[in-house]
């Protein structure tokens, strides 16, 4: 079931930070990196973020989420988190399929680093094509898509 969550409510910011830390440490494993900037978020920033979240629940437990930006007919996907104990579920396709519908935009954008080949092909499932590479002060070399 995929629902709006509320992130400026503690418990549910909790969730969702949870996630995210699950999530990005296996992506930060899978980039070779480090020091990734996602780890870095707390739940107080969830918290006090204005991005819209969605999560995927199964069995009334939160599996996933996805983090969006709509700025005029501009959809920006922030964030795309899925628990490890919810991998190769096809859950992510879910929710980016699901934010694809239910929102009115002309363009999509998303952004990924070079080496997260499983969510370059996931975005391309969807029609995304790269159009931008990047590297930030991070050093982490990513990847701009848009559909």
């Amino acid at each position: 079931m995929i629902k709006i969550l509320n992130n400026s409510n503690k418990k549910e910011a909790h969730q969702i930070f949870t996630i995210f830390q699950h999530s990005y440490k296996i992506e930060a494993q899978l980039i070779g990196s480090l020091d990734f900037p996602p780890l870095l978020r707390s739940a107080k920033n969830i918290q006090n973020s204005k991005t819209l979240f969605y999560g995927f629940s199964e069995n009334a437990c939160l599996a996933a989420v996805i983090e969006i930006v709509i700025e005029g007919k501009l959809l920006k996907i922030d964030s795309l988190t899925v628990d490890p104990h919810y991998f190769k579920k096809g859950i992510a396709n879910k929710l980016i399929s699901y934010v694809l519908e239910i929102i009115d935009f002309s363009d999509a954008i998303v952004e990924t680093a070079v080496a997260n080949i499983p969510a370059i092909h996931l975005y391309k499932k969807h029609g995304f094509v790269e159009f931008k590479r990047r590297t930030p002060s991070h050093g982490i070399e990513k990847l701009a898509m848009l559909v």
